[in-house]
């Protein structure tokens, strides 16, 4: 890693005040009531300020606490000064429209910046976000992998994702989309948790397209089954045609990639065979491989070679599926 020049560095020194509002935290967690909370928190605000240090001011459950309360301390400790006021979903209780908003409201009341901050308990964080993003909201905060108490905040990659869609230009000026990834393997390497498979962006499944008329329409234009381009977060498109879903046209797709060509009616006939062998075991790639290289030699040799090693029962079950496979028509 390359030495950073001492003097080329700024740091910025920032302090946080933070405190519950909501009936439940005043009367079970710190016991003190709103008058006491805005006093303390102008106190405070002040002396930090007069000694040229940023601060922040944010209520804690504040989708719990009273909006008159809410509304009174936030224009408060923004008449003397505060840089930016902080909300919190601390529970996951709210709502997109319950976070748009108190939001928008906020925004009315206050000139400084809001940061606001949602848990997941509920499912609710990436649209959370964003709506408090569409109401004036200047600062989201995130957690790589939505890791956090309880069930986590909002994800870095999921909003960035739904950012992504949105405005895409936007995204792709600021962000180094790329290192998305790195930094999710990093993370989930040192706390010792897996990515989901089905994971915003870079989950395994993210861009592997599986059904035959999802598989179609992905090969003629990807824009059809993705919102969002792969190849912009460095990731790649996987179209799984060892399965007994596949279709047709991710087979052609396939044997063209290996070099084979043959007819539609051909694809269509290899296509079955890949599909009555998926039915009777699990398969791979090297599987549904091997069975378009070998029906494609039979074709030239006019033999009918096994495709696969298959035992007796095996081969039973496969020509028996064949069978049932050619009388329903099912090639997608």
């Amino acid at each position: 890693m390359p030495s950073v020049p001492l003097e080329s560095l700024i740091l910025t020194i920032s302090s946080d005040v933070v405190i519950g509002t909501s009936s439940y935290l005043r009367e079970h967690s710190h016991g003190k009531d709103m008058t006491y909370i805005k006093n303390t928190a102008i106190e405070v605000i002040e002396y930090v300020k007069s000694k040229g240090i940023e601060i922040r001011f944010s209520s804690e459950d504040s989708f719990r606490s009273d909006l008159v309360d809410l509304l009174s301390i936030y224009s408060a400790v923004d008449k003397v000064g505060v840089n930016r006021v902080g909300i919190a979903d601390t529970v996951g209780c709210a709502s997109p429209r319950q976070v748009y908003e108190l939001v928008r409201v906020l925004r009315g009341v206050v000139g400084c910046d809001i940061e606001t901050h949602f848990h997941n308990d509920t499912g609710c964080a990436i649209a959370n976000a964003y709506c408090a993003l569409e109401a004036g909201a200047t600062h989201i905060d995130t957690s790589v992998l939505g890791i956090g108490e309880r069930n986590g905040i909002t994800p870095l990659g999921g909003l960035m994702a739904r950012m992504m869609v949105a405005d895409p230009a936007y995204v792709k000026g600021k962000y180094k989309l790329e290192k998305l990834k790195d930094i999710e393997d990093l993370v989930a390497e040192a706390v010792e948790v897996n990515i989901p498979f089905n994971n915003y962006i870079t989950g395994f499944c993210a861009f592997t397209h599986k059904a035959g008329i999802h598989a179609k329409a992905i090969l003629n234009n990807p824009s059809t089954y993705e919102i969002i381009n792969p190849a912009d977060f460095g990731m790649t498109r996987y179209v799984h045609f060892a399965s007994r879903l596949t279709g047709w046209n991710a087979i052609k797709s396939r044997a063209q990639q290996l070099k084979i060509e043959m007819t539609d009616s051909q694809y269509k006939e290899c296509t079955a065979k890949i599909k009555a062998l998926a039915d009777i075991r699990p398969i791979a790639v090297d599987d549904a491989d091997s069975i378009i290289r070998a029906y494609y030699r039979n074709l030239k040799s006019g033999e009918n070679k096994p495709l696969l090693d298959l035992t007796a029962d095996e081969q039973a079950q496969f020509a028996a599926k064949e069978k049932e496979l050619a009388a329903s028509g099912v090639v997608a």
